[in-house]
């Protein structure tokens, strides 16, 4: 049953990123997505529940979704300025099986993300 979580890492300053907006969407059959879920991120810059956790063996959470986080309001509000970025956005596909964790690692000018553990 897959679960997803995430993070959020403020490689500028050295910290966690508190605060974060977030929005999960699920692509459709059509290629739409649509919002699923809207959280933020706590000090730790994580979540206080995984985003997705199948907990009804017969639902299918495998397919497309994107992970929205609004670094540009979070970066505008600390020392080292607003930057280049806003939104960050980042479509990945999930399998019927397995932990999806989708790490932001970010500054105002730069992001990577990877499938962490």
């Amino acid at each position: 049953m897959p679960r997803l979580t995430t993070h959020v890492l403020n490689q500028a300053e050295g910290i966690a990123a508190s605060g974060v907006h977030i929005t999960l969407e699920r692509q459709d059959a059509q290629g739409h997505f649509h919002e699923i879920a809207e959280v933020t991120t706590n000090t730790d810059g994580r979540l206080d529940a995984p985003l997705l956790e199948e907990s009804d063996a017969s639902a299918d959470l495998s397919g497309v979704y994107r992970l929205t986080f609004q670094v540009g309001d979070y970066f505008a509000s600390r020392a080292v300025g607003r930057g280049m970025l806003g939104r960050v956005p980042v479509e990945f596909t999930l399998e019927a099986n397995g932990h999806y964790h989708i790490p932001l690692l970010v500054t105002p000018w730069a992001y990577s993300v990877y499938r962490g553990s």
